[in-house]
């Protein structure tokens, strides 16, 4: 793959690590790596040998969010988004505009237990990504930000039903309308990480906890993620962003409005 490294474990069978591999765009999530994460996960689901999935990043971060062209460490960079490619077709841009629904969902969607080490800095879809997995650790150095509304952008990819059962509403209401940068010890505190972890500990505590669940009975753990997951969906449900593709189209229909407006 060209975006993703999907490795098995030699030494704990039945572990998989799924890497975010673009370090030199700080594991930005393109097109690529939508349709690769899809392709990876129909993989997985195919294979009853996996057992536990690591998902990380390649690199000094676990994802920089959606890959809009330019660094989020340049002045600017998550206060104005730049145009995006916009197709004549408007039902090819509407599928386009769920890439990141279809690739978080299929994340979700893993019967493997997903353990996500979060290192670096993860950002807008990288924090999406990461609230797909069933637990996660964070490098002491991990921060994360929700930037998209100071994009002028709505958060879309199904993300709001994952925060509010993760964080409750008040608190996923004031990151994602706020967007202010948080620490890993803020995530801690707020319930989205499992614990936070030295930074040269990271793969090392999540391979650690990944053996721990491999010793478990199979069975036993298949369905405890199983019913867990069908009682967070009665928590708050996934239909419930339906349109989340339509407000993106709008939002950036509204962009390039504002943008030929100008002088």
């Amino acid at each position: 793959m060209e975006t993703l490294l999907l490795e098995r474990d030699s030494e704990l069978p039945g572990l998989v690590t799924l890497t975010l591999n673009r370090p030199e765009k700080l594991n930005a999530i393109n097109l690529t790596m939508h349709a690769e994460m899809q392709e990876a996960c129909r993989q997985l689901q195919d294979d009853g040998e996996a057992r536990v999935v690591i998902l990380t990043g390649a690199g000094r971060a676990f994802s920089a969010g959606a890959d809009l062209g330019r660094s989020p460490r340049e002045p600017g960079a998550e206060r104005a988004a730049p145009a995006l490619p916009r197709s004549a077709n408007q039902l090819e841009e509407r599928l386009r505009s769920t890439a990141g629904n279809r690739s978080s969902a299929a994340i979700e969607s893993l019967d493997q237990v997903t353990i996500g080490a979060i290192n670096g800095l993860t950002i807008g879809g990288g924090v999406v990504w990461a609230s797909c997995v069933d637990i996660r650790l964070a490098a002491e150095s991990a921060w994360f930000s929700i930037p998209e509304v100071e994009l002028n952008i709505p958060l879309t990819w199904n993300a709001l039903p994952r925060l509010m059962r993760e964080i409750g509403p008040a608190r996923t209401k004031e990151l994602v309308m706020a967007c202010e940068r948080f620490s890993a010890d803020d995530a801690l505190r707020w319930g989205f990480v499992n614990h936070v972890v030295p930074d040269s500990e990271l793969l090392s505590r999540a391979r650690a906890l990944a053996a721990r669940l491999l010793s478990m009975d199979p069975m036993a753990l298949a369905l405890t993620k199983s019913a867990t997951n069908a009682l967070a969906q009665l928590m708050v449900p996934a239909q419930a962003t339906y349109n989340d593709r339509e407000l993106l189209m709008l939002a950036r229909l509204q962009a390039a409005e504002r943008a030929a407006a100008k002088p």
